[in-house]
């Protein structure tokens, strides 16, 4: 994570299986999380063109053809049509392929994460410059066994 961003846990890993998807309000933002085999990808749920509930559009993916009675399906599942106005967006990357130069929406960095990983904090604030103070409060040992979806905003 650099600096800049700031992760939000958004799921359990086990709620977004391949090929499944999640709308989660992250301050708020709705934003939908999707599973493409196994990688994690983030876009607002908002279309740019007239601000429709993107994510709770039909996915699907490109028909290619070299000529009558040829035909290859491409990337299936990983394309958004927009339910208002069938627009589509590319899940991996917020490309919109109407418009490819100046429409997008907007994605956020997703990821999975164990949960130890979510718990090493300290490291992370001494190099944001955060120094301990003198007082401690009694502490119990804490783990985190499953492994969580999070967002970068």
């Amino acid at each position: 994570m650099s600096a800049q961003h700031r992760h939000v846990v958004v799921a359990k890993a086990a709620e977004i299986p391949p090929g499944g998807s999640k709308i989660v309000e992250v301050e708020g933002r709705s934003i939908g999380v999707f599973n493409l085999d196994g990688e994690y990808f983030a876009v607002r749920n908002a279309c740019p063109h007239a601000g429709g509930p993107l994510c709770a559009g039909v996915r699907s993916g490109f028909v290619r053809s070299e000529g009558p009675g040829h035909y290859e399906y491409l990337r299936r599942g990983e394309f958004l049509r927009c339910p208002w106005h069938q627009w589509e967006f590319d899940i991996r990357t917020g490309q919109s392929w109407f418009d490819p130069q100046k429409t997008r929406v907007r994605r956020y960095d997703a990821r999975l994460v164990a949960g130890a990983e979510l718990l090493a904090e300290e490291e992370r604030l001494a190099a944001a410059g955060l120094q301990k103070g003198p007082y401690s409060a009694e502490t119990y040992p804490v783990r985190a066994t499953e492994e969580y979806v999070i967002i970068e905003l």
